[in-house]
């Protein structure tokens, strides 16, 4: 073999050496596409972390934002105590405030096993429904109110449970206030009541609801995950303001009076739309008493102050037990319009006298013969069988005499006659601190005739 030959063959052989069989081919190829289906997965499960985290962050970020803010925050309202109300003495109070309590939870706050538990308690304790508080309970929110104006005692009991329980956190106690009115009906149409959340919904309560109320304080607490607070720093306090208290014009001695008396003379003379006392200072126009009959407690406005009513209660409709109640709350007083009949004739009788038309004793100035004519109607004196012939102004007045007025009313004409009703205040309100003052019934001046004219110097309403 020639030289040539034996390199030739020797070549051969180191390349059969690195020859790789199809054994070997095919596991090279075998671990190339696991790595690269490992780079695939890697590359995608890279990639929805990526979408993932932009949803948190871009997506869901305040509501998760939120979510914690609930869970480690305890933030609770402090009620302001309501200013008192008294009478004009500034001895008797009318309206007060009592302290009670006010009973929350912090449902993400109380453990999920023990949520039942202390629904059943809450309700057990605090008499209201199961189902409705396992939900408030169950929810995924800062506080949920569960009862509120719980006397002490009941507020105890709760706390008692808890102690021995276990259940430290997720139930609050907290200060409250619960108006009380000493007198029950006493004034009730004046002093009006409170709703459930001290918020003055009639009357004086109304009317000057924002100065009785004063503003709410809170309590912000940082807590961790178990509602344990985190440190005394973690805490915000914010005191509560009460409100301011209220002096009437309301003598409580003279309310009491007006309103057993009248109380007396609508029960002894059947009458069935009831009546109205109001008793004025006459030197400053002070509201000494305002009376209605009949009237309502206080501390139970929305029960029937009639007894056959109450007793047919739950056969009326919501409609209907709305209005039984507006009109027991009614201050007729104020709401009603009503004739004033012949003491009318002394705003007619004080103009007369303001103009210089007439004087109070000029004897025999005027002449009653029973009646007056206008716009071709005879009009009557009340007592026209027995004319009262020549009087005086002041005369007149003490007799009441239907033509004498009628007479002056058509001297004065139209135009004085409406500017003294403006004058004494009559062609609009008085402005009382009262809600639902009605207005006075009057013509327009450019309507008034003869006739109109006549009714109005002798009886109007208003």
């Amino acid at each position: 073999m020639s030289k040539i030959q034996k390199m030739t063959k020797k070549a051969k052989k180191r390349k059969d050496k690195f020859k790789l069989s199809n054994y070997e081919k095919k596991g090279i190829l075998t671990g190339k596409k696991r790595m690269r289906n490992s780079i695939i997965i890697v590359f995608l499960v890279m990639t929805l972390l990526a979408v993932r985290i932009g949803w948190i962050q871009f997506i869901d970020g305040d509501k998760l934002k939120y979510m914690a803010y609930v869970q480690h925050t305890l933030d609770r309202k402090i009620n302001p105590k309501r200013g008192t109300i008294y009478d004009a003495t500034g001895e008797k109070a009318l309206a007060v405030s009592a302290t009670v309590r006010t009973i929350t939870v912090n449902p993400v706050n109380i453990k999920k096993e023990d949520k039942e538990k202390v629904a059943k308690a809450l309700s057990d304790i605090f008499n209201v429904d199961y189902e409705k508080t396992l939900k408030k309970v169950s929810r995924r929110s800062s506080i949920e109110t569960i009862a509120k104006k719980v006397e002490k005692e009941q507020a105890d009991e709760l706390m008692k449970w808890m102690e021995e329980n276990g259940i430290l956190t997720g139930i609050n106690v907290d200060e409250d206030t619960k108006r009380y009115y000493p007198y029950n009906n006493l004034a009730s149409q004046i002093i009006g009541f409170c709703g459930s959340d001290n918020q003055g919904l009639n009357g004086i309560e109304a009317v000057y609801d924002t100065i009785l109320k004063g503003n709410t304080g809170k309590i912000i607490k940082i807590a961790d995950a178990k509602g344990n607070t985190i440190l005394k720093e973690g805490e915000d306090y914010e005191s509560a303001i009460d409100g301011n208290d209220l002096v009437l014009t309301i003598d409580a001695t003279i309310q009491g009076i007006a309103e057993k008396y009248l109380a007396e003379a609508c029960i002894d003379n059947n009458c069935t739309d009831g009546g109205s006392i109001i008793v004025m200072n006459p030197n400053n126009g002070d509201i000494l008493a305002m009376a209605g009959y009949p009237n309502y407690n206080l501390n139970e406005p929305f029960i029937p102050s009639d007894e056959e009513i109450k007793q047919n209660w739950d056969s009326y409709t919501q409609e209907e037990k709305s209005n039984i109640l507006q009109q027991m709350w009614r201050n007729r007083a104020i709401s009603d319009g009503y004739e004033p009949g012949s003491t009318f004739k002394l705003i007619t009788a004080s103009a007369a006298l303001e103009e210089g038309i007439t004087d109070t004793d000029n004897k025999g100035e005027f002449n009653c013969s029973g009646s007056i004519e206008i716009a071709g109607v005879r009009i009557k004196c009340w007592r026209y069988y027995r004319p009262h012939g020549a009087q005086s102004l002041r005369e007149a007045l003490m007799n009441s005499c239907n033509p004498v007025f009628i007479s002056i009313g058509q001297k004065l004409g139209v135009h004085t006659y409406y500017s003294y009703l403006e004058k004494f205040g009559y062609l609009g309100k008085t402005g009382i601190d009262l809600p639902g003052e009605a207005g006075s019934i009057f013509l327009p001046e450019n309507k008034v005739g003869p006739v109109e004219l006549r009714n109005n110097c002798i009886w109007s309403k208003i």
